[in-house]
């Protein structure tokens, strides 16, 4: 009886707090705005930008691609589309548990699925390290060219109280967005020394919208900005965290394009927690620290609008920019069947986008990250 007391006292407070009406109020906005960009194209009598899917070449060595977070949701259900193109598909994950069942499913469902799992804290510089060490490794062992050909960020989490990581940053942004920094840089070489073209997809969301001016400093990336507020603004650093992951996209293609290398890394992006053939929310494990009443309340009413997708059909867009023939670097694939629109303005801003990764560097620095550069 006390725990349901606890438990009634709990959503209720959550209920009346300003960082949920913003989740359902504001993100609800964007979801339908970005409804929007894909429909208004039809009324102008143009059809929205899509690309078409190019599957790999798996001989004579068949390509290796990288997913985070890939023991449930999206991650998951992009390792098992991509296994089924013939890439040797690396599973990321937290938990090592989760990721033999993660790997045993994929098998039972594709028993021509080539898996290999390491447990990585994404959160955790040091874990990211030691697993680029692991993968060299074991692709040095294996009979696999010693590259990689795509990279997918999918892994994300919405914390709801805060935390930090043992970097000491706000674990939201450390695993939305640092560790997917750290992740692709420490990468990039792997990348770089393939064979064929190679790819990056970083795995955003609508909820970056939501952000109209962003000061960009040490304690805004590291999140130890927030850490100090009365309340966790738990919505509003999700955002930043997208917007973050967003933003470091383009600055990534911008410098790639510099490097003017005789192959090409194209960086691809799309939303996370979003549906399949078209734009929407996915029905992922992302709302596990809100209130399961308020969880599956907000699940019927978006069930009912008709945006909430489940992540069979949420995981296309990923696949398309996956699988996206070259030459698409930068863009923004949102509503499957290969379709594309325009992210916010904020996140095009190249200065900000610069400045983001001077200081997201400069902040790593004095981890074992900055050692690894230098």
């Amino acid at each position: 009886m006390i725990s349901l007391v606890k438990e009634l006292w709990g959503t209720l407070l959550f209920l009346f707090s300003i960082q949920f009406w913003r989740m359902g109020l504001l993100w609800t906005f964007s979801i339908v705005f970005s409804h929007y960009q894909l429909i208004k194209d039809f009324f102008c009598s143009q059809r929205p930008k899509s690309y078409y899917r190019c599957s790999p070449c798996v001989v004579p060595v068949r390509p290796v691609a990288v997913v985070t977070g890939a023991t449930s949701g999206l991650g998951f259900y992009t390792a098992y589309e991509l296994s089924k193109e013939g890439y040797v598909v690396v599973l990321v994950g937290r938990s090592q548990q989760l990721l033999l069942e993660a790997e045993r499913k994929i098998k039972d469902w594709n028993r021509n699925a080539h898996l290999k799992a390491f447990q990585v804290d994404l959160s955790s510089v040091e874990s990211i390290i030691l697993f680029r060490k692991s993968l060299q490794q074991w692709l040095s062992d294996s009979d696999l060219h010693s590259s990689i050909q795509l990279l997918i960020n999918c892994a994300g989490i919405l914390a709801t109280s805060p935390r930090t990581t043992a970097d000491g940053y706000d674990q939201m942004i450390g695993t939305n967005y640092i560790g997917a920094f750290v992740l692709t840089n420490l990468l990039l070489p792997l990348l770089e020394s393939s064979n064929v073209s190679s790819r990056i997809v970083n795995v955003t969301s609508f909820t970056h919208r939501n952000v109209t001016d962003m000061q960009v400093d040490d304690r805004t990336v590291s999140g130890k900005r927030f850490l100090s507020y009365m309340q966790y603004p738990y919505a509003n650093i999700y955002e930043y965290s997208k917007l973050f992951l967003l933003l470091f996209t383009f600055e990534l293609q911008r410098q790639l394009r510099l490097r003017e290398k005789s192959h090409q890394i194209f960086v691809a992006f799309h939303i996370v927690d979003i549906s399949a053939a078209d734009p929407g929310v996915v029905q992922t494990n992302i709302l596990r620290e809100v209130p399961s009443l308020l969880s599956l309340l907000a699940h019927f009413v978006l069930k009912y609008l008709g945006l909430l997708q489940s992540p069979e059909y949420g995981v296309s867009s990923i696949i398309d920019a996956a699988l996206a023939p070259p030459g698409t670097s930068g863009a923004y694939f949102f509503g499957g069947i290969g379709r594309t629109i325009e992210p916010s303005i904020l996140s095009r801003d190249a200065g900000l986008a610069l400045k983001l990764w001077e200081t997201t560097r400069n902040l790593l620095s004095t981890t074992p990250f900055g050692a690894e550069e230098d």
